[in-house]
């Protein structure tokens, strides 16, 4: 018997989701801010809505709007100087995964203004203001995680802050807002959720709750990759629902078992080629599939049940989505294995013993061109 778990966000879904639950905005603080990247969460309208209820609770705010995609943790901590200067008891983040992390790490530093930029990752602090998150993307699951990911302006290095005070106190779900992404950014979206939900489920850290969250999310996440090989039209409203529904319960399961070896793959990609990250991510799930199938056999079977098809099949979509057009020398792989050494828990989380020279053999076989 396995099913040990601690979700202490309240979700609240479905259409309308934020104006219909107004009050709560002031159950929480009587000032907010509002942290968001430059524009997505206004084309949602869910910057808007956030903005309506907020007066209409009596709640004022100020808003700090410089995430960018992969936030920097230079733009958190002026933001939480800010809120802290403002005397902001709530912080709100609106938009994709980005904006929901920052927004975590915003309301760390801003309950604690003694830390500096990167004592964030010290874990030497007990508290964080309170925080309200609204997803606009179907992909990241971070509306119910306690994980932020973040990175350091120092280095360029992608990082994740694992703490009980990332949890948002409340999570808006209102599949709507993503009705808005473009059709590449659906796409990446949806395999990020995919492949928290796929190495979830496969992950040594699993158990019976993540396993139901991760076959909920594989199962409806796959139907729309498949059709996504032909996207003529954009997803419609019955689509984005789906799509976002998987997204969050691949955030549940990741909640409990965290990601596997691709993920941390695919921060190079990100930080030195600018690869979206899931796309990023997936470009390394079939590697990873093929990988496990040694040490999980039955699971490795269940998921191409669950998927209704094979291992070739399963590979030619996913590079299909991915369009991978990276290209590296050996040289250039063998300098980035430093990242990949010593105890990573990812690595540690995949099935088998997953280490620095699979990393480097599984860069090199997707990337060093064969002339």
């Amino acid at each position: 018997m396995n099913f040990d778990c601690y979700m202490p966000v309240r979700v609240i879904s479905g259409k309308n989701c934020v104006e219909e639950n107004a009050e709560i905005f002031s159950e929480y603080g009587k000032k907010a801010l509002i942290v968001t990247g430059g524009s997505s969460a206004k084309k949602s309208n869910a910057f808007y809505d956030v903005v309506k209820s907020l007066e209409k609770s009596n709640v004022t705010y100020e808003i700090y709007d410089k995430i960018t995609q992969n936030p920097q943790t230079r733009n958190c901590f002026e933001a939480g100087k800010s809120a802290f200067e403002i005397g902001a008891d709530l912080i709100i983040g609106i938009g994709g995964g980005s904006p929901l992390d920052a927004a975590k790490a915003v309301a760390i530093y801003g309950a604690n203004p003694e830390l500096n930029e990167f004592d964030i990752y010290k874990y030497e602090y007990t508290k964080s203001l309170n925080l309200i998150l609204v997803g606009t993307t179907a992909g990241t699951g971070s509306e119910v995680t306690g994980v932020a990911v973040l990175t350091d302006s120092s280095s360029g290095r992608k990082k994740s802050v694992h703490s009980p005070l990332c949890y948002p106190k409340v999570s808006f779900c209102d599949y709507q807002y993503t009705e808005t992404m473009p059709a590449s950014f659906t796409v990446s979206t949806a395999l990020d959720a995919f492949c928290h939900a796929v190495e979830s489920y496969f992950s040594n850290s699993s158990n019976e709750i993540s396993s139901l969250y991760a076959e909920k999310a594989i199962k409806l996440n796959w139907r729309y990759l498949k059709s996504f090989l032909d996207m003529k039209t954009m997803p419609d409203e019955k689509e984005r629902e789906d799509l976002y529904e998987a997204s969050v319960f691949g955030g549940l399961a990741i909640n409990i078992t965290g990601t596997c070896a691709p993920h941390t793959l695919g921060y190079l990609l990100t930080e030195k080629y600018h690869v979206p990250h899931g796309f990023a991510c997936a470009v390394f799930e079939p590697y990873f599939v093929k990988f496990v199938k040694a040490y999980v056999p039955e699971k490795y079977e269940n998921f191409f049940k669950m998927i209704d098809t094979d291992f070739d099949d399963f590979e030619n979509i996913i590079y299909s989505l991915v369009n991978n057009k990276i290209s590296m020398s050996e040289d250039d792989i063998e300098k980035e294995k430093y990242r990949w050494a010593g105890k990573i828990s990812s690595f540690s989380k995949t099935p088998g013993l997953f280490n620095e020279k699979n990393a480097v053999d599984v860069y090199k076989e997707l990337f060093v061109k064969q002339i």
